[in-house]
């Protein structure tokens, strides 16, 4: 059974060291996404139905929205992975044109071959999670440090465009932004994507085309990432019970829930909340 080992959450995002042993379904993130191996067995993701291997020396890099997913072989050994879920506005704080991380394109490629400073920092971030869960002052520099050694390792930073690069990923198509705002605005009530289709006046066939076409992800796929996220932001903050999570994010039990849940974090949500209240890096 999978483990998450520690999360740590702020206005960066969110950090999380797992002990994987399990798939994980395809979905996505509206972040900064960025996969590294810290002991274990060699592994590897899917990215846009395309595999790319995550060992000692490579990091898996997935843009904002783009589907992915963990293929985990049954016949090896677990993998500890250094997930990082970073908020393009905390990363424009270093440099503007970083606000870019949260469009598509950011990373040219989903792989590639770590730098020995990226090496470095990996493994002192996840000590200092491990070792040290109280030290959010800590754990917050070696998480930029190594933020920007990512950068400037994979991305074209310097000649970036950050407001050409948001600019085109912004949906110009009314009918999808505002099946986009019912979905945030209420993702629970949102159950078959063919009221949703006829609601924006498309037949089905026409409104997955339309959506995928504006967002770069199927309109299912971008309502669990809602719900996902809601969800989380639901189990760091500790004041809900998860069965009113639950039922406000439209599942028609707990446990569904909760297997929905462990198919997107690698672990329950008791346990996800559990761990996500040892450490909080300063924000």
């Amino acid at each position: 059974m999978s483990n998450v080992l520690r999360v740590a959450h702020g206005e960066f995002g969110r950090v999380a060291l797992l002990d994987m042993d399990r798939h994980l379904v395809r979905h996505a993130h509206p972040h900064c996404h960025v996969l590294l191996k810290v002991e274990g067995a060699d592994t590897q993701f899917s990215v846009r139905d395309e595999f790319a291997p995550l060992n000692d020396r490579t990091a898996v890099l997935i843009n904002a929205w783009e589907p992915h997913a963990y293929v985990h072989d049954p016949t090896r050994p677990r993998t500890i992975i250094l997930a990082l879920y970073i908020e393009p506005g905390w990363l424009r704080l270093f440099r503007p044109n970083w606000a870019a991380s949260g469009a598509p394109g950011f990373f040219e490629r989903s792989t590639g071959d770590l730098s020995p400073a990226i090496q470095t920092l990996k493994h002192d971030l996840a000590q200092a999670m491990v070792s040290a869960p109280e030290a959010g002052a800590k754990h917050e520099a070696l998480l930029a440090e190594l933020m920007i050694a990512v950068i400037e390792r994979f991305t074209p930073w310097k000649t970036l465009s950050s407001l050409r690069m948001l600019a085109g990923h912004g949906v110009s198509d009314g009918r999808i932004r505002r099946a986009i705002q019912t979905m945030r605005a209420d993702p629970g009530s949102v159950t078959d994507m063919s009221s949703l289709a006829r609601s924006a006046g498309l037949s089905r066939a026409q409104f997955f085309r339309a959506f995928e076409t504006a967002v770069r992800a199927p309109p299912r796929l971008f309502l669990n990432m809602i719900r996902m996220e809601m969800a989380v932001a639901a189990a760091v903050a500790g004041q809900e019970t998860f069965a009113v999570v639950s039922e406000r994010l439209g599942f028609a039990a707990p446990a569904h829930f909760t297997r929905f849940f462990r198919d997107h974090a690698g672990a329950s949500p008791s346990e996800f909340r559990t761990v996500a209240g040892l450490n909080v890096m300063a924000a």
